[in-house]
């Protein structure tokens, strides 16, 4: 399960369950509005994700180069101790801005 909410020009995706094959699935139409309105500046809040897959990671980055497509970009926020260490493990810390607060995720789109 997910939650779409929109702060300012910003959207985010609240990611409530493990992020994999399924749960991509179900974001994707919510994924493909965001897209197609320009520029898509966007954070994946991933404070309650317990685990991520393969599946998982491969949607992150596929999301990620289809945003740069368009100009925009994909933040990270709040990841959990073991999605942080996953993402540190298969070097996607450095292809994503990861932030500790969606806060500052949020806000870092205005600097």
């Amino acid at each position: 399960m997910f939650e779409r909410s929109r702060h300012g020009a910003v959207d985010v995706i609240t990611v409530r369950d493990p992020l994999n094959a399924d749960s991509a699935q179900e974001m994707g139409p919510v994924v493909d509005d965001v897209l197609g309105r320009g520029q898509p500046r966007l954070v994946i809040d991933l404070e309650r994700v317990p685990l991520i897959n393969s599946d998982g990671l491969e949607w992150l980055v596929e999301l990620n180069e289809r945003s740069r497509r368009r100009g925009g970009a994909v933040k990270l926020s709040s990841p959990t101790p073991l999605c942080r260490d996953i993402l540190t493990i298969t070097g996607l810390d450095v292809q994503f801005e990861i932030f500790p607060e969606l806060i500052g995720a949020v806000g870092s789109f205005a600097q």
